[in-house]
């Protein structure tokens, strides 16, 4: 998964421009308009700078001007724009440009650039991250580059950024479409779809109140099945005819007042009948015969329920048999091969969506994990049961908070831990206040292991290895059972792993009575907390800035930490540790730079496999395939001949996991440490109503002989846990046992 630190969240759509007209984009800074600003341009972001970002007529790298942007104390980051509002005839897009640093720090400056669809999709973005452009750097081209959805894209906007401390100047900056200048660039008119033109529920369903019972939970939890096989199966739909979300909530008032099964049933056969019929296929695409299917298809109970008359029942299987999707509307594939769900609307003005909403809410979610999850079959409890159990219990809530909580618990019962979720009513729920420490479940015990800041008198109350018992007044056993359905994970380790920062360190009130053990004593303390957002809890995953990415530990024993290992520093890793023993590998944290290929090829004599791949189809959605292995390493005598160790926990998540997999996959490799996080593959995010977004994990990932790597974690050889006692005394025993290994004496 490629985690992005910093994220624009830009401004919605603006119209598209008309075709074949001269694109001109002030690039160079020189067209100055009547306030003294580069024509085009927002220098100040909508007005959400607050770094200093001006017009540079001393500093540049040809013409007039730059501009420069300058950090402050106040704000992370900073961003100048470019809108182009066109349509333009290509695959991909390019953006040049010169940039300047001075001391840029804690964070990279760079380019960055946007696609939009008609609707306010992000389509792609990407940034400068990866290249981390920090400290203090003369003038230099760079590049980056993303594809461009020519389709549907109404919006380029393009820029120059500053995420963290120091200063920047760009200059000269070229777009290219097709690798054609976006001056000359061909343009047409997007794509326009009925659905995107129906608006007639935007700010509402007209559904106020449903009161939940026997019958009409029935009857909505067969709508929710029915609702989502058309939504993915019919053609209709596929090709963007249909607003599906209104055309939810247009039939929904009478599903509301049928009394018997015949009556719904004969409303839903009306209700598929306006679609339009489905052409028969005579030459159906299948799935390849080469291809091994790893999930099949779940309708739940739409072909098999007593409700449905044998006329409805024949009308679906034939939208069933019939369907040939190879695009969609609502569905593609992203250039990970992970889905993107598209033109789904996050309704943001209802922070409390109405009942038809939440209902929408309930019934999009579900139809996504029903489809498009590779890993539903191993969700504990049946996908099927979490319609007609959750209906109620989002007809019921009262407010804002009780909505988003609730789709909490739904999204937590798939045991994802790549499930995170984007709500500020959520955040706001879980307060503002957070203890400044860092506590962990050691030996199943709440344990102070580090402080992030000294503030508050925060290490005269409180000791590293100290045992928190209870939090105002209440135990930490019993807290535990209280958020573990809310808490989204693969497995109870990584429960326990984010349970501590998403609750039970974090209140809106700013004092916290923490109950804790300490030498066998029972002590009381009233700690104060500061708010989160003056906290550095960057220390969880980098808890040593200075540290390097590699180092001797003894003339016998290297060592790399995943977190700052570089791959241009491979040539001198292997210079320094040619007379060692052994390796450790440190996964534990999350890797900053591409780690499986490379490591492979300095551990592996040959290649071979070690991963295989899931995708899903838009032609038969559900239905999962596996990829053919994918390989690591390459053919060589001059691979490292020592043991290797690779040392793991619960924050080795996603691309850990992988790059571990790579690793473990060598000859003389052992792991060690403790359960992943059970959450491998790229993710997709899944936009819900009330500007809410959760994501997903889109694809799933096997080892070579079909073991799932998803929820389990990787395979481990050795469990090692660290203990309260070495916690106590600053050792770190999974690292010790590691030494142990390459020595030989365990």
């Amino acid at each position: 998964m490629k985690a992005l630190k910093f994220k624009l969240f830009l401004a919605l759509l603006l119209a598209a421009s008309i075709a074949n007209a001269q694109n001109r984009f002030n690039g160079n800074f020189e067209s100055i308009d009547d306030k003294g600003n580069p024509t085009g341009w927002d220098l100040t972001y909508n007005n959400q700078n607050k770094y200093e970002i001006k017009l540079d007529s001393s500093i540049k790298k040809q013409g007039k001007y730059s501009v420069s942007i300058t950090s402050n104390t106040n704000t992370s980051s900073a961003a100048i724009r470019f809108p182009i509002n066109k349509t333009f005839i290509g695959k991909s897009i390019i953006l040049i440009g010169n940039i300047k640093t001075e001391n840029v720090q804690a964070g990279f400056a760079g380019l960055w650039l946007r696609t939009e669809s008609a609707d306010g999709r992000e389509l792609a973005f990407e940034t400068m991250e990866t290249q981390k452009l920090e400290g203090t750097h003369d003038w230099n081209e760079y590049m980056i580059r993303a594809p461009y959805n020519d389709d549907e894209a109404v919006k380029i906007t393009v820029g120059a950024m500053l995420a963290g401390k120091g200063k920047i100047w760009a200059d000269s900056l070229r777009i290219y479409i097709n690798e054609e200048s976006i001056e000359v660039a061909p343009t047409r008119q997007a794509s326009v779809y009925n659905a995107t033109k129906d608006l007639a529920f935007e700010n509402g369903s007209g559904i106020d109140t449903i009161i939940p019972n026997t019958q009409n939970i029935k009857y909505l939890t067969l709508l929710g099945e029915t609702w989502g096989f058309l939504k993915y199966y019919h053609p209709a739909i596929a090709k963007g005819a249909y607003n599906w979300d209104a055309e939810l909530f247009r039939i929904l008032p009478a599903i509301l007042k049928v009394k018997s099964d015949r009556e719904f049933s004969n409303t839903i056969e009306k209700w598929v009948s306006i679609l339009g019929p489905v052409p028969a296929c005579k030459d159906c695409k299948k799935i390849p015969i080469n291809k091994v299917i790893a999930v099949k298809p779940d309708y739940g109970d739409l072909f098999t329920n007593t409700v449905f008359t044998p006329s409805v029942k024949l009308k679906l299987n034939f939208i069933l048999s019939n369907s040939n999707n190879k695009t969609h509307y609502y569905i593609s594939k992203a250039a990970s091969s992970n889905p993107s769900f598209d033109h789904e609307r996050l309704y943001p003005k209802m922070k409390y969506p109405d009942a038809g909403h939440r209902l929408l809410s309930l019934y999009r979610y579900w139809s996504i994990i029903q489809y498009f999850s590779p890993n539903r079959e191993l969700i504990t409890e049946n996908w099927n049961t979490a319609l007609p159990a959750f209906i109620p219990q989002l007809l019921t809530v009262a407010n804002q908070n009780e909505y988003v909580m609730t789709m909490v618990k739904l999204i937590s019962a798939t045991h994802d831990t790549h499930t995170f979720i984007s709500s500020k009513v959520y955040d706001d729920y879980l307060g503002k206040f957070r203890l400044p420490f860092q506590a962990k479940f050691i030996e199943d015990k709440l344990v102070v292991t580090a402080y992030y800041k000294d503030t508050l008198e925060v290490k005269n109350n409180l000791k590293i290895g100290d045992v928190i018992a209870s939090i105002d007044g209440t135990d930490v056993d019993v807290l535990i059972k209280k958020y573990l359905p809310f808490t989204p994970a693969s497995n109870y380790p990584t429960v326990l792993r984010d349970m501590p920062k998403k609750y039970l360190l974090r209140s809106n009130n700013p004092t916290f009575k923490v109950g804790v053990i300490r030498n066998g004593n029972a002590i009381s303390i009233n700690q104060q907390a500061p708010e989160e957002k003056n906290l550095n809890t960057t220390y969880d995953w980098d808890p040593d800035p200075k540290a390097p990415g590699y180092k001797l530990i003894n003339d016998q024993i290297g060592y790399i930490f995943c977190k700052k290992y570089k791959v241009k520093d491979l040539d001198s890793i292997r210079n320094a540790f040619k007379n060692t023993k052994g390796i450790i590998v440190d996964m534990r944290n999350y890797p900053s730079d591409e780690m499986e290929q490379s490591l492979s090829t300095y551990f592996k004599s040959d290649s071979s496999n070690f991963v295989k791949f899931t995708n899903g189809s838009i032609l038969k959605p559900g239905t999962f395939t596996y990829s053919e292995p994918v390989k690591s390493g390459t053919k060589r005598s001059d691979n490292y001949k020592g043991k290797i160790v690779v040392i793991v926990n619960e924050a080795t998540q996603s691309n850990a996991e992988f790059v571990t997999m790579a690793i473990q996959s060598a000859k003389n490799v052992t792991v060690i440490g403790s359960t992943t996080a059970g959450a491998d593959g790229n993710i997709s995010a899944i936009p819900l109503p009330g500007n809410f977004t959760t994501w997903v994990s889109g694809i799933g990932v096997y080892y070579p002989d079909g073991t799932n790597a998803q929820r389990k974690g990787v395979k481990i050889d050795h469990l090692v846990k660290p203990t309260i006692e070495g916690i106590k005394k600053g050792i770190d025993e999974p690292l010790e046992k590691a030494k142990e290994i390459i020595r030989g004496s365990y």
